[in-house]
């Protein structure tokens, strides 16, 4: 008789083309219990293991449905992805029918509200929390100066405004993530204003290098481009993988970011260990 082969159920889910693999905690081997990241490398791997822009874990809580904790495709761990999240929202409304969904990120807890479901595919608008814009900050790189505007909406951001979108800029996002301005790293967004309450962005993620879209990255490209008067809210937010909604709802006693888009189960199955 054959050996019996240990493995690890997964769902994989896509929210505008930033894909994740989501597994429970709980279902986590002995053997790699201690070393979450170099497991989540092996995982995501596109050619040797199935291939992801991240994983979310899930935890118990008892305060809210799950606790997600983000690892990114090299093995660093991150506070949040708006998109993450939404795929996290769209596996438990799959499993339980329930339309909104509480989750503990390490940004806080967010809420996903289900605006419209089509079998696999769900549309979510969630509570991003509070978005914070600095003020403009020169970077300096070996191909020349970077002015940008610092964000945090959870996460930390460098988002830049073009006319254009230049050929190479993913080098200089690169450079720009490793300037000592940025300690803790920084997600970079180049943005390109089409109307107003349109925006285009290139997105270079922390710990995974260029995406097809970001949620924290849309809401954080979006309130810097109202906080300079170049779009009024809510923005859409044209990513390579398709477009988000952001409303950003900020006065003297309140700052909230909400984002709508999409999110898709594309498969479940068995990673073998």
């Amino acid at each position: 008789m054959g050996e019996k082969l240990k493995s690890i159920a997964f769902t994989k889910a896509s929210a505008c083309g930033n894909d994740f693999l989501i597994l429970r905690e709980s279902d986590l081997p002995r053997e790699v219990v201690g070393d979450v990241g170099a497991f989540s490398r092996r995982l995501c791997d596109r050619h040797n293991g199935i291939g992801a822009d991240g994983v979310e874990w899930l935890y118990e809580d008892a305060e809210t449905d799950a606790r997600a904790r983000l690892i990114n495709a090299d093995g660093s761990e991150a506070e949040i992805s708006g998109n993450g999240t939404r795929c996290v929202a769209a596996e438990i409304c799959a499993r339980t029918a329930k339309t909104e969904v509480a989750i503990r990120t390490g940004a806080g807890v967010k809420v996903c509200r289900l605006v419209e479901r089509r079998g696999a595919s769900f549309e979510f608008e969630s509570e991003m929390g509070a978005a914070t814009v600095e003020e403009q900050l020169a970077v300096e790189t070996a191909l020349g100066r970077a002015m940008g505007t610092r964000v945090s909406t959870g996460n930390p951001h460098f988002v830049i405004f073009v006319d254009k979108f230049a050929e190479g800029w993913q080098r200089e996002a690169a450079l720009i993530q490793q300037q000592a301005q940025f300690p803790q790293g920084t997600n970079v967004e180049y943005v390109v204003v089409r109307g107003k309450n349109e925006i285009e962005i290139r997105l270079f993620e922390r710990g995974v290098g260029e995406t097809l879209s970001s949620g924290t990255g849309s809401c954080a490209s979006a309130a810097a481009a109202v906080a300079a008067q170049r779009v009024a809210s809510p923005v859409t937010v044209v990513a390579p993988g398709g477009a988000q909604v952001v409303r950003w709802e900020c006065g003297p006693s309140h700052n909230q970011v909400y984002l709508r888009g999409p999110a898709a189960l594309v498969c479940r199955g068995e990673f073998l260990l």
